[in-house]
């Protein structure tokens, strides 16, 4: 059991250090072009070409899909309360909760202990997520200089959504140029996601270390009670629990450090938030792992 687990852990710790050791030695890299190149090329193709050759449940996805909906109300509730409790800047904190680190981590954990169905059934959080996540990240941390609508409709990963679906519900086939093409791009999304996640660790700091442990512990413990209460809601088992249980007790993304600095919403807060409840996913989440395999 404990071998099963370090070889799920094993290829996210050694592309992560691999980015760690990179930004440590003093080489270049440009975290923000690389979390664009993926975003906007690695991660469409990477969901146009699982979508493509995945049999997977119709109702599984959807399952999976109305349960990141959930989670992510259920986090939205709490992020808007407990930093108003703490007097804390309720739109500086609210993203940390409401957007976990379900692409960078929780991608390769998802296809590691589960699969290609894993995979699939983690793209369907992650899409949810991410069409929800920028938009709305953005508009929290830039109020009206953010793009709304306009700059979802410029974001490639809504039509690879659209594709996907229409390769899931009618059966739909890739013309094989298409699909060997989007499978090559695709596989560069997880590593590069990884990679710029270690050089995330290595640049990013901590500070008031109390209050990013908090926040961290909010993140991770109260993302897996929510769901464990959405699973339960849901009646999920197998393959989908594991992976909502996975999906929704991530660390906080990368990305909502790079939309506080942008728009300098406490990005030192949110940095520390990072740093911190990632490195506390590195012991949560095997045992998590242990519990759910």
């Amino acid at each position: 059991m404990l071998y099963d687990i370090f070889s799920i852990m094993a290829p996210v710790l050694a592309c992560a250090g691999i980015g760690f050791f990179w930004a440590r030695s003093g080489h270049g890299f440009d975290p923000d072009f690389i979390s664009r190149l993926v975003l906007y090329v690695g991660a469409p193709c990477l969901m146009l070409s699982v979508m493509a050759s995945v049999e997977l449940d119709k109702q599984a996805f959807q399952r999976t899909a109305l349960a990141c909906i959930l989670v992510a109300g259920l986090m939205a509730l709490a992020g808007s309360v407990i930093p108003r409790l703490l007097g804390h800047d309720v739109r500086a904190f609210l993203p940390s909760f409401m957007f976990p680190n379900v692409g960078n981590m929780g991608l390769p954990v998802c296809l590691l202990a589960f699969g290609q169905e894993g995979l699939a059934l983690a793209l369907a959080f992650f899409m949810v997520l991410s069409l929800a996540h920028f938009p709305v990240g953005i508009l929290l941390a830039g109020g009206r200089q953010a793009g709304g609508l306009k700059g979802l409709l410029r974001m490639p990963i809504l039509y690879s959504v659209f594709l996907s679906l229409g390769l899931l519900w009618f059966d739909w086939q890739l013309p094989a140029p298409v699909f060997n093409s989007v499978e090559l791009i695709g596989g560069m999304a997880i590593p590069l996601m990884l990679i710029t996640l270690g050089v995330s660790l290595r640049r990013l700091q901590v500070r008031q270390w109390r209050q990013a442990l908090f926040y961290s512990a909010m993140r991770i413990g109260g993302g897996l009670l929510v769901g464990l209460l959405v699973v339960w809601l849901l009646g999920l088992e197998g393959s989908e629990r594991g992976v909502v249980l996975i999906q929704a007790s991530m660390p906080v993304a990368v990305f909502n450090y790079l939309f506080a600095e942008r728009f300098q919403r406490a990005p030192q807060a949110v940095a520390g938030m990072v740093v911190m409840s990632t490195l506390i996913s590195f012991v949560t989440l095997p045992l998590l792992l242990y519990w759910l395999i």
